[in-house]
């Protein structure tokens, strides 16, 4: 039976790395994820094979109520709400785990004749995997505005209680390690470590909030690893480390899209909640807002011979993808090149504009990149801004007092002409105003993205 466990984990393993490399692209991310998934049922079959699993009714009753749960949320769930439920399903991958660091401590009797380094490891994924937890939580209530989008922060005392907290919960499980048996330490670990999730992600603002999302998927992970380690779960080290390793490195790779390092997007307040402004653009002067009707969109987009949509954040909130495509149709049989523009930090959480376009069978070959978007833009004759604002902002170059200052965008203002469909002239998730909108380049088409878009594919039927 044990040799039959370790040839069924390699072949998870297996799955899961090559599930992985599928989601590299749109055109395979949905094999990709099958194929993880089926990565996953072999290990936990495998581990369901082990001796002494337990009790074999609350395990079948435990998997019901999470198929229960999750099958249904999933299916359901629009493109707009996908970030909170990824923020949501990995905050409760963290919880399970810091649940099982309690188990064990329980078990064990604090861990009395345990090796140390399984004291360690598994205090190291109560801490990490708590931490993840809550902090997932105010993440998901950020972005489904249960919470305030903009920072939440105590001030000068913030960095202070953080490292109390931090200081506090190393204490106990330094106790732990060293003897203690109270289960008051070990409360003591999850509850200190929840307070650090909260208060760590409170003051990060919505412009961060990819960023945050991947950064505590990688802390699942890695806590997810540890516990396998004290477990002695081979599939669990596996799965945890690559889902910590993935997280970790896209991690870097949204931040370093943002121009802002990790320690700077932790001690948060950066991005307000993206309310409505004022018609005014802080450094625009008196330049007046040029708008247009859906009519002379469709008049400018069809006489053009390169067009570049750039989708934003507001573009999945009026669900207005498959508007798009059909536009991009209409366009593309007059002959008009369309291509997309795809910031890495557009949307809420990393890709969210490629699995959003993905989904309305948009070709994977149109979507571009940012560096290969910015070099095409001189040659582009009209850009389409759909809801995109802060990944669009010129004061990123130009304004050093800026709050988003030297972060990369998208340099829409080198094409020839740009039209920005939006619903106001309200700030995005950084909370500041964008001078794109009063650029003399610029044309204001105010409305829903999907009826403003769907205005212009009517419009471009009649022509």
């Amino acid at each position: 039976m044990t040799t039959l466990v370790s040839v069924l984990y390699i072949v998870a393993f297996v799955l899961f790395i090559y599930g992985l490399m599928g989601m590299t692209g749109p055109r395979t991310a949905v094999r990709g994820n099958w194929i993880a998934a089926a990565g996953m049922t072999v290990a936990v079959v495998a581990t369901l094979l082990l001796p002494g699993m337990g009790n074999w009714l609350l395990i079948a009753l435990g998997l019901g109520i999470g198929a229960a749960i999750g099958v249904p949320a999933a299916r359901r769930v629009k493109m707009t709400a996908m970030p909170q439920m990824v923020a949501l399903f990995n905050g409760v991958g963290g919880g399970a785990v810091a649940l099982i660091a309690w188990v064990e401590f329980r078990v064990t009797t604090g861990y009395e004749a345990e090796p140390l380094y399984v004291a360690i490891a598994s205090l190291f994924a109560a801490i990490v995997g708590s931490v993840s937890f809550w902090g997932s939580g105010v993440a998901f209530g950020k972005l489904q505005e249960i919470l305030p989008g903009r920072p939440v922060t105590l001030g000068r005392l913030q960095q202070p209680l953080n490292i109390v907290l931090l200081a506090a919960a190393l204490a106990c499980a330094v106790i732990i390690a060293a003897g203690g048996r109270s289960e008051w330490l070990i409360i003591g670990v999850l509850v200190a470590a929840g307070l650090i999730g909260v208060m760590v992600v409170l003051p990060i603002g919505g412009a961060d909030m990819p960023v945050v999302i991947s950064l505590l998927n990688a802390c699942t992970g890695l806590s997810a690893a540890a516990m396998g380690l004290a477990l002695d779960n081979t599939a669990l080290i596996v799965a945890g480390m690559i889902v910590g390793a993935s997280g970790s490195i896209l991690t870097n790779l949204m931040a370093q899209a943002m121009n802002r390092s990790i320690p700077a997007i932790l001690a948060g307040g950066f991005g307000g909640g993206g309310g409505g402004g004022a018609a005014t653009v802080s450094g625009a002067g008196d330049r007046p807002v040029r708008s247009t009707s859906a009519a002379d969109a469709a008049i400018q987009l069809a006489y053009a011979g390169r067009v570049m949509v750039v989708p934003g954040y507001g573009l999945a909130v009026a669900q207005a993808q498959h508007a798009v495509r059909e536009m991009a149709d209409l366009l593309e049989a007059k002959g008009i090149d369309v291509a997309y523009a795809v910031h890495p930090v557009a949307g809420r959480m990393p890709g969210h504009m490629n699995v959003l376009l993905a989904e309305a069978d948009v070709p994977y070959e149109s979507l571009k990149e940012m560096d290969e978007s910015n070099s095409a833009f001189p040659q582009v004759d009209v850009s389409l801004v759909i809801g995109a604002n802060d990944v669009t902002n010129p004061a990123a170059q130009s304004d050093p007092n800026s709050p988003i200052y030297g972060m990369p965008i998208l340099h829409v203002t080198s094409s020839r002409s740009v039209i920005v469909l939006k619903r106001s002239m309200g700030s995005g998730f950084a909370g500041i105003d964008n001078a794109l909108f009063t650029d003399p380049k610029t044309a204001m088409l105010f409305g829903d993205a999907k009826e403003s878009v769907g205005g212009i594919v009517e419009e471009l039927k009649s022509l």
